[in-house]
């Protein structure tokens, strides 16, 4: 893969400074996210952000599994959720209420936002979350204090958008070593405020991070290639409607005997008719019936 493709994840280390980064940019990905809904500019922007940190926070975590961020309950916004999965796949969606301010913030509404991190490891099947207090108004500086006070790991975050193309640095403190030079944290800190949105959004990799941390010995990995990617199906679905009940599924039958699923992430449809219903229902009699013996 070529950096052409601007959908992409690079790790790397600034050695003499001993710091490790993901650089993350997204542009084919985030047009098929955005291309879901007619967003209000304000919720794009953060939903745009969210997404390529969703990826920014795999890149130095091995896992089997996904990691999701999700708002809620941040004004006219009921719901923000991005998510990437350890294979680069990403998707994300956000609801909203009314109208939407073009000066929206996340702070100073009534009620109190909720800010999550999940990590779902289906490789262990553990499931982790942490919380994120809203006290800033800005997503990159509320993730530094979630890595700072939930993994006491000192983090540096920047994100970009254009309104086409979103993209992430991150960059997180090694643990320390007798012959650390106490000022680079602070040193590779100013050099990443530095950075331009039009230089993160556009320059290609080593371009950028040469003209960054040129004297920080910079190590630059191969790229990981990120796209759009739901992880929907019809045997999914099935399940939800099972979680439903048999008179709640029954309920959403349409007069032509259809119950028709649209998936929010991907707008895939599943057709469900009766005989599919009673086959998912007959399916939950017969675990009931029959558990599993261990």
């Amino acid at each position: 893969m070529s950096d052409s493709n601007d959908d992409f994840l690079r790790r790397f280390e600034l050695e003499r400074a001993e710091v490790r980064g993901v650089l993350v940019r997204l542009d084919e990905s985030w047009k098929q996210v955005r291309s879901r809904a007619d967003y209000p500019a304000p919720l794009a922007e953060l939903l745009a952000q969210s997404l390529a940190a969703s990826a920014l926070f795999t890149g130095n975590i091995k896992f089997e599994g996904s990691l999701s961020i999700q708002l809620k309950g941040a004004g006219p916004l009921t719901l923000l959720f991005a998510e990437c999965g350890h294979d680069g796949r990403l998707r994300g969606l956000a609801r909203w209420q009314g109208e939407v301010p073009e000066d929206f913030s996340l702070l100073g509404e009534d009620r109190s936002p909720l800010l999550a991190i999940t990590i779902d490891n289906r490789g262990s099947n553990q499931r982790y979350q942490g919380l994120v207090p809203v006290e800033d108004s800005r997503l990159a500086t509320l993730f530094e204090r979630y890595f700072e006070r939930s993994e006491q790991l000192p983090t540096r975050v920047a994100l970009a958008y254009d309104g086409e193309r979103c993209a992430g640095l991150m960059l997180q403190q090694l643990p320390s070593s007798e012959n650390r030079d106490p000022d680079a944290w602070n040193r590779v800190g100013h050099l990443l405020a530095s950075a331009a949105p039009a230089e993160l959004l556009q320059l290609p990799p080593d371009e950028l991070l040469f003209r960054l941390f040129h004297e920080e010995q910079v190590r630059l990995h191969a790229p990981h290639e990120l796209a759009f990617g739901c992880r929907c199906s019809r045997e999914r679905v099935a399940g939800m409607l099972r979680s439903l009940g048999r008179s709640e599924a029954e309920a959403a039958l349409r007069d032509d005997g259809i119950a028709e699923v649209t998936c929010e992430f991907c707008n895939t449809r599943y057709k469900f008719d009766r005989v599919d219903l009673e086959q998912i229902f007959r399916t939950e009699q017969d675990l009931q019936a029959n558990p599993t013996r261990h």
